[in-house]
C-alpha cells in the first residue's frame, strides 16, 4: 500500500534536550494512526516536524512520496486541528471554514461551495452563519475539523483533538471522527497523551517514550502483547511481575517470583534455567478464588486497599507486600452472590497460564 507519510531517523533537539531521537515511521494512505505517550515524551514536537513548523536536526520526512526538506507548512498541504481549536471568535462558522481558502486566493464563489460541502460532511450546514461564541465545545470541534478537510489536504493532523472536551462528548466524537476519516480515506495523524482515545480510534498505535518509539503495532496487539515494560505500563492496566525460571518445559515456563512459582505459557520460547524474566498479566485477567473451591497453580492474595466503580466494572487494588500491588478489574456480572469486597479484606486471585504474557528478553 502506498505510504502518505514516512519518517526516517528523524531527530530534533532544543539545546542539550533531545525532543525526538531517531524515529521511523511509515504511515499507509488512508490510515488512522495514533501517537500516546506522556507529556513531555516528544509527540507533539514530531507533529510540528511534520507539519514544517519545526525543522529536523537530523533524518528525513517524506509526504506522498516527495521530501520535505525546505518546504514551508503553507506548501504541504497539511490540515491541522489543535485542542485549542485555535478558531477566530470575530468570524462565523463559514468564514471560519473558508480561511484556508481565503489565504490560498480562491473565488468567493468556490471558496462558499467548498465551506458549504465541508460542512455539510460534519452535519452543520445549517449552522453556517452562526457566531463561534454561540457553538458548543462539540461543535467547535467540528469547525475545527471542516477548517482542515476544506483545504482538501493529503493529511490531517489532530494535536489533542478532544482534550477540551467533557467526557460524554469526547465518546461521541471519537465515534464520529473515526467514521468521517473511513468515509473521506483521508490519512489521519493523532496525537494524544489518552490512550483510550487511540483504542477506539486508530488503525495503529505508535507508544512513544523519551522521544522514540517503544512499539507500533495495531490496538489489539498493543493491549494484550505489550513489547517493552514501558509500554505494559503505559497502556491498560496491566500487572508485572519479575522472577527466574524455575522449570520450562512441555510448553509453560514456571517462574520463581518474590510472591511465588507462577506458571506462564511459554508461546515457542525455551528459556533457560535461573534466566531472569518479566511477565504481565491483565487486570480483567484476574479471577477471584471461591474459598474452599478448587486450587489453581496461579494464586496469590492480597489486601484490599483501593476500590474504584466505573459503571459495571470494579477495579481492586490489592496490597501483596513488599512495595507491589496487584490491580483486579472485574465485571459485576462475576461478582453475582459473593459478598461485596471492602477495604482492608483479604482477596485470593488466580489466572490462567494463557493470561500471563511475556515481555522479549532485553
Amino acid at each position: 500500500m502506498e505510504s502518505d507519510v514516512r519518517l526516517e531517523g528523524v531527530t530534533k533537539r532544543f539545546g542539550k534536550v533531545t525532543a525526538v531521537d531517531g524515529l521511523g515511521l511509515e504511515v499507509s494512505r488512508g490510515e488512522f494512526v495514533s501517537v500516546i505517550g506522556p507529556s513531555g515524551c516528544g509527540k507533539t514536537t514530531m507533529m510540528r516536524l511534520i507539519a514544517g513548523l519545526d525543522q529536523p536536526d537530523a533524518g528525513q520526512i517524506w509526504i506522498r512520496g516527495e521530501r520535505m526538506e525546505g518546504v514551508p507548512p503553507y506548501e504541504r498541504n497539511i490540515g491541522l486541528v489543535f485542542q485549542s481549536f485555535a478558531l477566530f471568535p470575530h468570524l462565523d462558522v463559514m468564514a471560519n471554514v473558508e480561511f484556508g481558502l481565503r489565504m490560498r486566493g480562491e473565488s468567493a464563489q468556490h471558496r462558499e461551495e467548498k465551506a458549504m460541502r465541508a460542512l455539510r460532511a460534519i452535519g452543520m450546514e445549517n449552522l453556517a452563519r452562526r457566531r463561534i461564541e454561540q457553538l458548543s465545545g462539540g461543535q467547535k470541534q467540528r469547525v475545527a475539523l471542516a477548517r482542515a478537510l476544506v483545504v482538501e489536504p493529503s493529511l490531517i493532523l489532530l494535536d489533542e483533538p478532544l482534550g477540551s472536551l467533557d467526557a460524554k462528548l469526547r465518546i461521541e466524537m471519537q465515534s464520529e471522527l473515526k467514521s468521517l476519516q473511513r468515509q473521506m480515506g483521508i490519512t489521519f495523524i493523532h496525537v494524544s497523551h489518552n490512550q483510550g482515545e487511540a483504542l477506539v480510534m486508530a488503525d495503529r498505535i505508535a507508544v512513544m517514550n523519551a522521544g522514540r518509539f517503544e512499539q507500533v503495532a495495531t490496538p489489539t496487539e498493543i493491549y494484550k502483547e505489550p513489547r517493552t515494560r514501558f509500554v505494559a505500563e503505559f497502556v491498560g492496566r496491566n500487572n508485572i511481575f519479575e522472577g527466574e525460571v524455575a522449570e520450562s518445559r512441555n510448553g509453560i515456563v514456571r517462574v520463581q517470583t518474590r510472591h511465588g512459582v507462577f506458571a506462564i505459557e511459554a508461546r515457542g520460547r525455551v528459556p533457560a534455567e535461573r534466566q531472569r524474566l518479566i511477565f504481565v498479566v491483565r487486570a480483567d485477567s484476574m479471577r477471584p478464588v471461591d474459598a474452599g473451591g478448587p486450587r489453581t497453580e496461579n494464586v496469590v492474595s492480597g489486601v484490599i486497599k483501593g476500590l474504584e466503580y466505573a459503571g459495571s466494572v470494579m477495579l481492586m487494588v490489592l496490597d501483596l507486600g513488599s512495595d507491589q500491588e496487584l490491580k483486579v478489574e472485574q465485571h459485576e456480572s462475576l461478582s453475582l452472590g459473593r459478598a461485596a469486597p471492602r477495604h482492608g479484606a483479604t482477596l485470593t486471585v488466580t489466572w490462567t497460564p494463557a493470561d500471563a504474557h511475556l515481555l522479549p528478553t532485553p
